[in-house]
């Protein structure tokens, strides 16, 4: 691969509004925790009083779900009663994650059959206030009773075979309705109209909506287009249904960079400005045509240099100089975000346009985690703690806050903890100062008490981030939010919990991270030491630009040396007349000379050999 140095950090450009500010947010990608959360807690922190305040609201927020949530009759309920510590609740997620892409019925009976039999269901019959869950498990008992083969050999070898097939046959069918049940709870539609439908009356419409195109990274350029493709159709479907509400009180759009382009990386920065940034730019003028709002989704870390690229050259674009729907989200588990967000702030500032930031916490702790643990790196780029991620969030949404002119704020969270806070210390409120969002499938019950409660204090607007797509394409994205959901450090598990006490569910988090001085998480060693007998080996993260810049600054160095290489004999360079050399370049830059070598002759390889021997024999 041709060596090519990244864009500088230090001249200015639509990739790098200020350049010091940059600099800032490399600074802090694997910047020890202790001291990444030492510069949060001034931010975060809250007068006694104050405090005071958000404790007691979000208790009042809290109560308000628990009751709502305890006695849902839904997928919820049944989340809570077979959690993912649980062997049943392992086995209902991997029935989730897999049963509807196994194409063939004998397939499919066989992945039922071994995930429901030798499971403890009957145990939780009875367990739970919900009928629902009641009739589910009692079902998943009686089927599992069913498909066992310790149960059909003690029955007739007719009976037993229409109890085999039949119930097979019946399982099958109902597990499958119970999966797309789950898939509907996070899911809009499956086509964008099919979504609008379902969002233009009732409870629905008294949220607003940003709709994602479900699926992951495209692998080829079909994949990409058709990406975009669908993007763009459900730009024109949104703005066709939204009669021209604004890009802050209508429905929007949120689009993967990574399902654009099939090469979304550091290492093709050049090819990803040239080939991408004109297909997100076609987007956002198709969305400016509509005045909806777009917004750029985060994804892995490694990645978030080259977004900020991409948004800037969006951002300082003439041709979207007057549409103030242009969005980007940033996640709060990551040490730089506070960076990030003051980078927004003077970019919003330069660019003259008030910018759509989503604060998130992050959807990619486990895969962040383990990438930097494979690849021997000397720190990892989130947060080892969660209340250490609920700290940043904070300090980051007073950081937002403060900058009413640069940042249209949109708090996505479902803890009653930092909704309380986050309507703290924003103050009164003023239409088109901040929003919420949450997840659709998510935070309903906490989010239905802001926009049609009986309090008129705090009815605050709501985005439900909406995902759109068929069966085929939810597998991930389910995943995803059934780990969320069924963590157990999530707000969205322990409020459902009658064992958690309420005060410990809304405590203050930074007074908890304080009180542990921001170290990381005892049991989460970092990548170099995560071996007990040995060290880690080590690696280097090349979508760093420093790390890069290393790395060139020593290849250009290394080309000022000449190597040569010739034959020797025990040590000693062969004697006798010297062999031609052959200049040896470099297979990537053919122009690149490393050096000689010269091939040995008959008499060196002769002598060679007899050295050789003669060791062997202990001359």
């Amino acid at each position: 691969m041709t060596a090519r140095s990244p864009a500088p950090d230090s001249i200015p450009s639509p990739g790098n509004p200020l350049p010091e500010l940059r600099q800032a947010i490399v600074a802090l990608t694997r910047a020890p925790e202790a001291e990444c959360m030492a510069r949060l807690f001034g931010d975060a922190r809250m007068a006694p009083e104050a405090l005071a305040r958000v404790c007691a609201r979000a208790r009042q927020l809290a109560e308000g779900v628990r009751a709502g949530r305890v006695r849902a009759g839904g997928v919820d309920a049944l989340m809570h009663e077979f959690a993912l510590g649980s062997a049943e609740g392992v086995a209902l997620m991997c029935l989730a994650e897999a049963l509807l892409r196994v194409p063939d019925a004998a397939g499919r009976d066989a992945l039922i059959r071994d995930k429901l039999h030798a499971r403890d269901w009957s145990a939780h019959v009875g367990h739970s206030p919900s009928l629902f869950v009641n009739a589910a498990a009692w079902s998943l008992a009686l089927t599992g009773r069913l498909l066992s083969a310790d149960e059909s050999a003690r029955l007739p070898g007719t009976l037993a075979r229409m109890a085999t097939r039949g119930g097979e046959a019946v399982v099958r069918e109902a597990m499958e309705f119970a999966m797309r049940r789950v898939g509907r709870q996070f899911v809009m539609g499956e086509t964008i109209e099919e979504a609008l439908e379902r969002v233009a009356s009732g409870a629905a419409a008294d949220y607003r909506y940003s709709f994602d195109m479900l699926g992951e990274a495209a692998l080829t350029a079909d994949d990409a287009t058709r990406y975009a493709a669908a993007y763009a159709h459900a730009i024109h479907a949104i703005g066709g249904a939204d009669h021209w509400r604004g890009v802050r009180a209508g429905n929007g759009i949120s689009i993967k960079l990574s399902a654009l382009h099939p090469r979304y990386t550091w290492s093709q920065r050049d090819r990803v400005m040239a080939e991408l940034l004109p297909r997100v730019h076609h987007l956002c003028v198709l969305a400016r045509g509509h005045d909806i709002g777009l917004t750029i989704d985060a994804e892995e870390s490694d990645r978030l240099e080259l977004s900020l690229d991409l948004f800037a050259a969006l951002a300082t674009d003439p041709d979207l100089r007057d549409w103030a729907g242009l969005g980007m989200v940033v996640q709060a588990y990551q040490k730089r975000a506070p960076a990030v967000i003051d980078w927004l702030i003077a970019l919003g500032r330069r660019s003259g346009r008030r910018i759509m930031t989503r604060l998130v916490k992050g959807a990619y702790w486990d895969g962040e985690i383990k990438r930097a643990q494979q690849d021997g790196l000397a720190d990892y780029p989130v947060y080892t703690r969660k209340v250490h991620t609920d700290t940043a969030y904070l300090a980051c949404a007073r950081r937002m806050l403060a900058a009413p002119d640069a940042i249209y704020p949109a708090f996505a969270t479902h803890n009653a903890h930092t909704v309380a806070a986050v309507l703290e210390m924003a103050g009164p409120f003023h239409d088109g100062a901040y929003e919420f969002q949450c997840l659709h499938g998510m935070g309903e019950t906490l989010y239905r008490q802001l926009v049609a409660g009986a309090d008129p204090a705090l009815r605050r607007p709501v985005r439900v981030y909406a995902p759109v797509g068929s069966h085929e394409t939810l597998l991930a994205y389910l995943v995803r939010r059934l780990l969320e959901n069924g963590a157990n450090t999530s707000f969205v598990h322990r409020v459902v919990d009658d064992s958690v006490p309420l005060d410990m569910l809304v405590a203050d988090p930074v007074e908890r991270a304080v009180a542990q001085g921001g170290a990381p998480h005892p049991a989460i060693p970092l990548p170099g030491a995560l071996f007990v007998e040995r060290a880690n080996s080590r690696g280097f993260d090349l979508a760093a630009a420093p790390v890069r810049r290393a790395f060139l600054a020593a290849l250009e160095k290394s080309r000022a040396s000449t190597f040569t290489a010739v034959p020797r004999v025990v040590g000693e360079a062969a004697a006798g007349d010297p062999s031609p050399s052959i200049q040896i370049r470099n297979p990537a830059r053919r122009s690149d000379v490393v050096g000689t070598a010269a091939c040995a002759d008959a008499w060196q390889i002769e002598a060679a050999l007899a050295a050789a021997a003669g060791a062997a024999a202990g001359w």
